[in-house]
Protein backbone atom coordinates (compact mmCIF):
# COMPACT_ATOMS: atom_id res chain seq x y z
CA UNK A 1 0.00 0.00 0.00
CA UNK A 2 1.62 3.26 -1.32
CA UNK A 3 1.79 6.36 1.43
CA UNK A 4 -0.97 9.34 0.67
CA UNK A 5 1.38 12.33 -1.05
CA UNK A 6 1.24 14.43 1.76
CA UNK A 7 3.31 11.95 3.40
CA UNK A 8 6.38 11.50 2.20
CA UNK A 9 9.35 8.88 3.01
CA UNK A 10 10.09 8.38 6.98
CA UNK A 11 13.59 9.49 5.97
CA UNK A 12 12.93 12.68 4.70
CA UNK A 13 13.62 14.96 7.96
CA UNK A 14 17.07 12.83 8.25
CA UNK A 15 17.75 13.76 5.06
CA UNK A 16 17.42 17.45 5.67
CA UNK A 17 19.32 17.31 8.53
CA UNK A 18 22.29 15.52 6.84
CA UNK A 19 21.71 18.26 4.32
CA UNK A 20 21.95 20.91 6.98
CA UNK A 21 24.80 19.72 8.73
CA UNK A 22 26.94 19.78 5.56
CA UNK A 23 26.05 23.41 4.94
CA UNK A 24 27.59 24.01 8.60
CA UNK A 25 30.85 22.32 8.00
CA UNK A 26 31.00 23.08 4.10
CA UNK A 27 29.75 26.87 3.98
CA UNK A 28 30.31 28.22 7.11
CA UNK A 29 33.19 26.35 8.66
CA UNK A 30 31.16 25.05 11.74
CA UNK A 31 33.36 23.02 14.67
CA UNK A 32 33.31 19.57 15.04
CA UNK A 33 31.84 19.82 18.62
CA UNK A 34 29.15 22.54 16.98
CA UNK A 35 28.60 19.76 14.35
CA UNK A 36 27.93 16.90 16.88
CA UNK A 37 26.07 19.37 18.97
CA UNK A 38 23.83 19.78 15.84
CA UNK A 39 23.23 16.79 14.80
CA UNK A 40 21.96 15.18 18.44
CA UNK A 41 19.56 17.89 18.70
CA UNK A 42 18.29 18.19 15.18
CA UNK A 43 18.46 14.13 15.15
CA UNK A 44 16.53 13.93 18.30
CA UNK A 45 13.55 16.01 17.09
CA UNK A 46 13.26 13.91 13.89
CA UNK A 47 13.22 11.03 15.72
CA UNK A 48 10.36 12.47 17.69
CA UNK A 49 8.39 13.33 14.77
CA UNK A 50 8.54 10.26 12.88
CA UNK A 51 7.64 8.63 16.05
CA UNK A 52 4.73 10.67 17.61
CA UNK A 53 3.68 12.46 14.16
CA UNK A 54 3.64 10.42 11.26
CA UNK A 55 1.83 12.60 9.36
CA UNK A 56 3.53 15.33 9.84
CA UNK A 57 6.72 13.81 8.55
CA UNK A 58 7.41 16.66 5.86
CA UNK A 59 8.87 19.55 7.43
CA UNK A 60 6.13 22.08 5.71
CA UNK A 61 3.21 19.65 7.75
CA UNK A 62 5.43 21.00 11.03
CA UNK A 63 3.70 23.38 13.64
CA UNK A 64 4.96 25.50 16.75
CA UNK A 65 3.32 22.99 18.46
CA UNK A 66 4.89 20.16 17.75
CA UNK A 67 8.07 21.63 18.65
CA UNK A 68 6.70 22.89 22.20
CA UNK A 69 5.43 19.15 22.66
CA UNK A 70 9.11 18.34 22.11
CA UNK A 71 10.31 20.44 24.57
CA UNK A 72 8.81 18.97 27.06
CA UNK A 73 9.85 15.55 26.32
CA UNK A 74 13.18 16.81 27.15
CA UNK A 75 11.83 18.09 30.88
CA UNK A 76 9.86 14.44 31.14
CA UNK A 77 13.52 13.11 30.54
CA UNK A 78 14.97 15.36 33.19
CA UNK A 79 16.90 17.60 31.05
CA UNK A 80 17.25 21.05 32.37
CA UNK A 81 16.23 24.22 30.59
CA UNK A 82 19.55 25.21 29.52
CA UNK A 83 19.72 21.93 27.46
CA UNK A 84 15.86 22.85 26.40
CA UNK A 85 16.92 25.96 25.23
CA UNK A 86 20.10 24.49 23.32
CA UNK A 87 17.62 21.98 20.88
CA UNK A 88 15.52 24.77 20.38
CA UNK A 89 18.32 27.00 18.68
CA UNK A 90 19.84 24.43 16.77
CA UNK A 91 15.56 23.42 15.46
CA UNK A 92 15.37 27.11 15.02
CA UNK A 93 18.42 27.78 13.11
CA UNK A 94 17.65 24.48 10.82
CA UNK A 95 14.07 25.52 10.29
CA UNK A 96 15.52 29.06 9.63
CA UNK A 97 17.54 27.51 6.18
CA UNK A 98 14.89 25.46 5.82
CA UNK A 99 12.83 28.70 5.11
CA UNK A 100 15.71 30.08 3.07
CA UNK A 101 15.39 26.95 0.58
CA UNK A 102 12.52 26.87 0.31
CA UNK A 103 11.58 23.19 2.21
CA UNK A 104 9.07 25.46 4.43
CA UNK A 105 7.06 28.24 3.95
CA UNK A 106 7.61 30.17 7.35
CA UNK A 107 9.92 29.51 10.20
CA UNK A 108 7.54 27.80 13.06
CA UNK A 109 10.28 27.73 15.78
CA UNK A 110 10.46 31.47 15.88
CA UNK A 111 7.32 31.16 17.33
CA UNK A 112 8.66 28.95 20.38
CA UNK A 113 9.26 31.20 22.98
CA UNK A 114 13.02 30.44 24.57
CA UNK A 115 12.86 28.72 28.11
CA UNK A 116 13.69 31.28 30.67
CA UNK A 117 17.24 30.91 31.80
CA UNK A 118 18.82 32.07 35.03
CA UNK A 119 21.30 34.41 35.17
CA UNK A 120 24.79 32.26 36.17
CA UNK A 121 27.46 34.70 35.84
CA UNK A 122 30.81 32.51 36.09
CA UNK A 123 32.73 32.54 39.36
CA UNK A 124 36.35 34.25 38.34
CA UNK A 125 39.90 33.77 40.83
CA UNK A 126 41.18 36.78 41.55
CA UNK A 127 44.54 38.26 39.92
CA UNK A 128 46.41 37.28 42.86
CA UNK A 129 44.78 33.85 42.74
CA UNK A 130 45.30 32.97 39.07
CA UNK A 131 49.30 34.56 39.45
CA UNK A 132 49.35 31.79 42.46
CA UNK A 133 48.51 29.20 40.22
CA UNK A 134 50.49 30.12 36.80
CA UNK A 135 53.99 31.04 38.94
CA UNK A 136 53.67 27.96 40.75
CA UNK A 137 53.52 25.00 38.33
CA UNK A 138 56.05 22.63 38.86
CA UNK A 139 57.54 18.62 38.93
CA UNK A 140 55.44 17.91 41.92
CA UNK A 141 51.99 20.06 40.47
CA UNK A 142 52.22 18.86 36.88
CA UNK A 143 53.20 16.18 34.39
CA UNK A 144 55.11 18.45 31.94
CA UNK A 145 55.39 21.64 34.41
CA UNK A 146 57.04 23.62 31.12
CA UNK A 147 53.99 22.44 28.82
CA UNK A 148 51.37 22.90 31.38
CA UNK A 149 52.73 26.21 32.14
CA UNK A 150 52.49 27.87 29.00
CA UNK A 151 48.85 26.45 28.28
CA UNK A 152 48.15 27.97 31.48
CA UNK A 153 49.71 31.77 30.09
CA UNK A 154 47.92 31.24 26.73
CA UNK A 155 44.44 30.53 28.45
CA UNK A 156 44.62 33.20 31.11
CA UNK A 157 47.42 35.59 28.91
CA UNK A 158 45.71 35.42 25.68
CA UNK A 159 42.01 34.80 26.58
CA UNK A 160 41.75 31.45 23.97
CA UNK A 161 39.15 29.27 24.06
CA UNK A 162 40.53 25.57 24.38
CA UNK A 163 39.86 24.51 21.54
CA UNK A 164 41.72 27.68 19.89
CA UNK A 165 44.55 26.60 22.13
CA UNK A 166 44.38 22.53 20.81
CA UNK A 167 44.59 23.84 17.62
CA UNK A 168 47.65 26.17 17.18
CA UNK A 169 50.09 25.32 15.34
CA UNK A 170 53.82 26.24 15.34
CA UNK A 171 53.24 28.68 12.09
CA UNK A 172 50.32 30.37 14.24
CA UNK A 173 52.76 31.59 16.72
CA UNK A 174 54.72 35.35 14.96
CA UNK A 175 57.19 35.74 16.89
CA UNK A 176 58.32 38.85 15.10
CA UNK A 177 54.64 40.99 15.61
CA UNK A 178 54.72 39.15 19.17
CA UNK A 179 51.68 37.76 18.45
CA UNK A 180 49.47 34.36 17.72
CA UNK A 181 47.02 33.68 15.10
CA UNK A 182 43.98 32.49 16.23
CA UNK A 183 41.52 30.40 14.68
CA UNK A 184 37.95 30.90 16.71
CA UNK A 185 34.16 29.91 16.14
CA UNK A 186 33.21 29.61 12.16
CA UNK A 187 37.14 29.45 11.62
CA UNK A 188 37.40 32.78 11.88
CA UNK A 189 40.65 34.60 12.36
CA UNK A 190 42.16 37.41 14.62
CA UNK A 191 45.68 38.23 16.02
CA UNK A 192 46.18 37.87 19.22
CA UNK A 193 49.29 39.49 21.19
CA UNK A 194 51.69 37.63 22.93
CA UNK A 195 53.25 39.01 26.26
CA UNK A 196 56.08 38.17 27.74
CA UNK A 197 55.26 35.82 30.33
CA UNK A 198 53.62 33.77 27.44
CA UNK A 199 56.39 33.94 25.21
CA UNK A 200 58.88 33.13 27.85
CA UNK A 201 56.73 30.21 28.85
CA UNK A 202 56.05 29.26 25.28
CA UNK A 203 60.14 29.78 24.33
CA UNK A 204 60.52 27.02 27.22
CA UNK A 205 57.80 24.61 26.31
CA UNK A 206 58.89 24.57 22.68
CA UNK A 207 62.91 23.68 23.46
CA UNK A 208 61.28 20.85 25.72
CA UNK A 209 59.55 19.73 22.78
CA UNK A 210 61.97 19.51 20.42
CA UNK A 211 64.33 17.84 22.96
CA UNK A 212 61.84 14.97 23.35
CA UNK A 213 60.79 14.75 19.40
CA UNK A 214 64.77 14.68 18.89
CA UNK A 215 64.68 11.46 21.11
CA UNK A 216 62.34 10.10 18.99
CA UNK A 217 64.95 10.12 16.75
CA UNK A 218 63.89 13.24 14.60
CA UNK A 219 61.53 11.78 12.22
CA UNK A 220 58.86 13.33 13.70
CA UNK A 221 59.69 17.59 13.68
CA UNK A 222 58.21 18.12 10.13
CA UNK A 223 55.72 15.63 10.88
CA UNK A 224 53.46 17.00 13.81
CA UNK A 225 52.76 21.11 13.43
CA UNK A 226 50.85 21.15 16.74
CA UNK A 227 52.04 23.68 19.44
CA UNK A 228 50.80 21.24 22.29
CA UNK A 229 51.99 17.34 21.96
CA UNK A 230 50.11 14.81 24.55
CA UNK A 231 53.02 13.53 27.44
CA UNK A 232 53.90 10.38 25.93
CA UNK A 233 53.48 11.78 21.98
CA UNK A 234 50.76 9.12 21.31
CA UNK A 235 49.67 9.24 17.73
CA UNK A 236 53.10 10.24 15.97
CA UNK A 237 53.59 6.38 14.75
CA UNK A 238 50.64 6.54 12.64
CA UNK A 239 50.90 8.20 9.40
CA UNK A 240 49.86 11.56 9.62
CA UNK A 241 49.54 11.40 13.46
CA UNK A 242 50.16 14.55 15.78
CA UNK A 243 50.22 13.46 18.80
CA UNK A 244 48.32 16.55 19.41
CA UNK A 245 46.84 17.35 23.03
CA UNK A 246 42.83 16.98 23.09
CA UNK A 247 40.48 19.76 24.82
CA UNK A 248 39.79 17.04 27.55
CA UNK A 249 43.50 16.56 28.57
CA UNK A 250 43.68 20.17 28.83
CA UNK A 251 40.81 20.77 30.54
CA UNK A 252 42.13 17.84 32.73
CA UNK A 253 45.26 19.46 33.60
CA UNK A 254 43.79 23.09 34.21
CA UNK A 255 41.41 21.65 36.59
CA UNK A 256 44.28 19.74 38.44
CA UNK A 257 46.32 22.79 38.83
CA UNK A 258 44.14 24.64 39.71
CA UNK A 259 42.19 22.36 43.05
CA UNK A 260 46.07 21.75 44.02
CA UNK A 261 46.27 25.29 44.43
CA UNK A 262 43.48 25.70 46.48
CA UNK A 263 40.72 27.00 43.35
CA UNK A 264 37.27 25.26 43.43
CA UNK A 265 37.07 22.35 41.48
CA UNK A 266 34.54 23.98 39.10
CA UNK A 267 37.86 25.86 37.16
CA UNK A 268 37.87 25.10 33.47
CA UNK A 269 39.80 26.50 31.07
CA UNK A 270 36.34 28.83 29.67
CA UNK A 271 37.33 29.82 33.00
CA UNK A 272 40.84 31.65 32.54
CA UNK A 273 39.16 32.73 29.16
CA UNK A 274 36.43 34.71 31.75
CA UNK A 275 39.15 35.95 33.98
CA UNK A 276 41.51 37.67 31.33
CA UNK A 277 38.01 39.52 30.03
CA UNK A 278 37.41 40.72 33.41
CA UNK A 279 40.25 41.57 35.21
CA UNK A 280 41.00 43.20 31.84
CA UNK A 281 37.84 45.34 32.34
CA UNK A 282 38.83 45.61 35.73
CA UNK A 283 41.96 47.27 34.78
CA UNK A 284 40.44 49.89 32.73
CA UNK A 285 40.52 48.36 29.39
CA UNK A 286 37.96 49.70 26.64
CA UNK A 287 35.06 47.04 26.21
CA UNK A 288 35.61 46.90 22.44
CA UNK A 289 38.66 46.26 22.79
CA UNK A 290 38.29 43.06 24.47
CA UNK A 291 35.55 41.87 22.46
CA UNK A 292 38.83 42.05 19.57
CA UNK A 293 40.38 39.93 21.72
CA UNK A 294 38.06 37.37 22.88
CA UNK A 295 37.12 36.99 19.13
CA UNK A 296 33.44 37.86 20.14
CA UNK A 297 31.18 38.39 17.05
CA UNK A 298 28.03 40.43 19.74
CA UNK A 299 29.64 43.34 21.76
CA UNK A 300 26.37 41.83 24.05
CA UNK A 301 28.57 38.47 24.47
CA UNK A 302 31.37 41.03 25.85
CA UNK A 303 28.77 43.33 27.74
CA UNK A 304 28.98 39.98 30.43
CA UNK A 305 31.59 40.86 31.81
CA UNK A 306 30.41 43.92 32.96
CA UNK A 307 28.00 42.57 34.62
CA UNK A 308 30.64 40.29 36.37
CA UNK A 309 32.30 43.15 37.46
CA UNK A 310 28.75 44.98 38.79
CA UNK A 311 28.07 42.13 40.91
CA UNK A 312 31.76 41.66 42.21
CA UNK A 313 31.25 45.70 43.26
CA UNK A 314 27.91 44.58 44.52
CA UNK A 315 29.54 42.03 46.63
CA UNK A 316 32.66 44.35 47.92
CA UNK A 317 29.89 47.16 48.87
CA UNK A 318 28.25 44.72 50.48
CA UNK A 319 30.60 43.31 53.09
CA UNK A 320 32.71 46.49 53.60
CA UNK A 321 30.04 49.40 53.94
CA UNK A 322 28.71 50.37 57.10
CA UNK A 323 25.50 51.04 55.32
CA UNK A 324 25.17 47.77 53.41
CA UNK A 325 24.05 45.99 56.38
Amino acid sequence: MTAPPHQPSASLLDTLVDDYLRVLANERGASAHTLRAYQRELKGFAAYMTKHHAGQRSPDRIEHTHIRAFLGTLYERGLSKASAARSLAAIRSWFKWLARTGHVGKNVASLVSTPRLPKHLPRVPSIEQLNRVVDSVDDEAASWPARDRAILELLYGCGLRNAELTGLNLDDIHWANEAVLVRGKGNKQRYVPLGDAAALALRAYLSERSNRLSATGGAFHAATPAVFLNLRLRGLVRPGGEARLTTRSVARIVKRLAIQRGLSSDVHPHTLRHAFGTHLLEEGADLRAIQELLGHERLSTTQRYTQLTNAQLQHVYDDTHPRAK
